[in-house]
Order: C-alpha cells, then sequence, then structure tokens
C-alpha cells in the first residue's frame, strides 16, 4: 500500500443527531470547536458540521459556522472544516459566499443528486415524506460557487445516480479543483430508519469504483447507520486507496462512542493496514485544494 497517499479521516461529527441518541455530540459552536479540536488531535484531517440554527438567513447561518471556526483555526491554522447545506428556507448553497468571504473556508460542499429518505411504518415497511431534492440547476449553482469561490467541492454520493452526474461535470471539464467525492454505502436503518442506495459490501463498493473509473478522483468511504470503523468496508477503502468518513452523524452502531473514539479507531485501522493518516495540510495538497491556508 506504499504507493498510496496518506489517508484522509473526515470527521461528521454531528448532523441531525440527538444528545438522546448520542449524549456526546457537539452542537454548540464551543462544543464543536473543543470536539474539532479534538479529532485533529486524533487524526482527523477533515471536519464537517451543521449549525443549532434552522430557518436563518445565509449571513447568520455562515456568522454561527464561524463562531466555531475561529478558534479551531486559532489553535490549528491547517484545520479544514466545512458546512452543511444551507437548510433555510429556502435551501441552498449561498451560505458559501460568505464564509469564503471570511478567509476561513477552503471546502464547499455539493449534494450532486435527489434521494428518498425517511424511517419506517408500523409495517416495517419505508416511510415518510421526506425527498432530499437537489435539481441539475440547484447543483449546478452549487458547483459554479465552488468554482467562483475556490473551494474544494466535498460531493455526497447518497446514490449511484449522484456519482453518475459528477462524472458528468468532469467529463465536460467542468468539475471545480479539490474535490473528494465520499461514497455512502447504507445500512438497513439508513439515516432515519429506512435504507438506501448501495449496501455496504465489496460488490457495492466494485460499483461505485467502476464509475469512478481511472479519474483519478479522491474518494472515501461512509457508512450511514452502522459502525464503518468496525466493518469490513473501512478495511476494503484502506486497501483500495480510498479514505474514510466517520463521526457521530452517520454511526449508527450498538455503542454511543464519541467522535475521538471513532477517527482514534479509523486511524489505528489504517496503522494496522500501512497507510498513515494524512494531516490537514496533506489532505489539502492530496486533494489539491484551490484556496491556500487563511493567513499564509
Amino acid at each position: 500500500m506504499n504507493d498510496y497517499p496518506p489517508v484522509i479521516i473526515e470527521a461528521a461529527i454531528n448532523g441531525i443527531t440527538t444528545r438522546q441518541r448520542n449524549p456526546h455530540v457537539p452542537l454548540t459552536p464551543d462544543d464543536i470547536a473543543a470536539d474539532a479540536l479534538a479529532c485533529i488531535g486524533a487524526g482527523a484531517s477533515i471536519i464537517h458540521h451543521h449549525i443549532d440554527l434552522v430557518g436563518v438567513d445565509e449571513e447568520t447561518a455562515a456568522d454561527r459556522y464561524l463562531e466555531a471556526w475561529r478558534p479551531v483555526l486559532a489553535a490549528r491554522p491547517d484545520a479544514l472544516l466545512y458546512p452543511t447545506v444551507h437548510v433555510g428556507p429556502p435551501r441552498s448553497y449561498e451560505h458559501h459566499i460568505p464564509l469564503a468571504a471570511s478567509g476561513m473556508a477552503r471546502i464547499g460542499i455539493v449534494d450532486p443528486g435527489s434521494v428518498n429518505l425517511g424511517g419506517r411504518g408500523a409495517d416495517g415497511l419505508p416511510a415518510g415524506g421526506i425527498v432530499y431534492g437537489n435539481s441539475f440547476e440547484t447543483i449546478a449553482r452549487a458547483f459554479a460557487l465552488c468554482e467562483q469561490l475556490r473551494l474544494g467541492p466535498s460531493m455526497a454520493i447518497y446514490e449511484p445516480g449522484f456519482l453518475r452526474t459528477v462524472m458528468a461535470y468532469r467529463s465536460a471539464g467542468r468539475l471545480p479543483a479539490g474535490g473528494l467525492v465520499k461514497l455512502y454505502f447504507s445500512g438497513d436503518d439508513g439515516y432515519m430508519g429506512a435504507p438506501f442506495g448501495l449496501p455496504p459490501t465489496a460488490t457495492g463498493l466494485a460499483a461505485y469504483r467502476e464509475i469512478l473509473g481511472d479519474s483519478g478522483l479522491p474518494w472515501a468511504a461512509s457508512l450511514v447507520g452502522g459502525d464503518l470503523g468496525r466493518s469490513g468496508l473501512a478495511e476494503l477503502a484502506v486497501a483500495q486507496g480510498g479514505h474514510l468518513h466517520v463521526g457521530i452523524e452517520f454511526y449508527g452502531g450498538d455503542r454511543s462512542p464519541t467522535n475521538v473514539e471513532l477517527v482514534s479507531e479509523a486511524a489505528e485501522l489504517c496503522a494496522r493496514l500501512g497507510r498513515p493518516v494524512a494531516t490537514p495540510d496533506q489532505a489539502a495538497a492530496i486533494l489539491g485544494l484551490p484556496r491556500p491556508r487563511p493567513g499564509s
């Protein structure tokens, strides 16, 4: 495995996870900053998080993200942090503009597709009316913002069609620099109780890798509704040159781990398999992030 680069470990530290589900989830800016720094210390290269405000405008949302980012970057100027999609209303990617203007953002988010998300009814069948939608026009705007603002797009792949869209942008020469493709595999409970996308198997990984082909795009494996670090999927990803996306946001195992525990377990797996973990600066170089480190 010496031909592969160091492993980028991305920690998705909160999401929709509540304290009732996991008492260790960080929610406030102070909690997020402390957890982010601890995760970076344990081996994470990139931190992804949500904020505790819903229904605010893009400027207010950006200010809330920056409340957490400032102390992190004061302690670790090399830190790489990025937001989720702005949940609005309306849902948008426009908060990238004030985040980029702050000088602290180097990564943006693009969810290049649409997917049904929900729970299960009393009969055990998938239920709920949540369609997480990103039209081709919305996707085009998200990629355009990353290009204009020089943000590396972190691309969440819930379903194979998401990745086909990414590859179409690449084939057209329109994929912004600095991207990371995150392959989301779903356990039986998915994100909210019902499964989606491909299962966390060698066959599922092979299907995604067939779509990626010889593109050379950096990719990471993520297990939604499961325990990636203790699954065979993590080992397959590291052995095949991929990276890892862990954290409380998507964790669905039978424990209540901290984010630091999940990052540490991922780092230990990488060490066992002979691939070192990437520092934030190494991750920035592997991805080719177009923005320099803040202050440099």
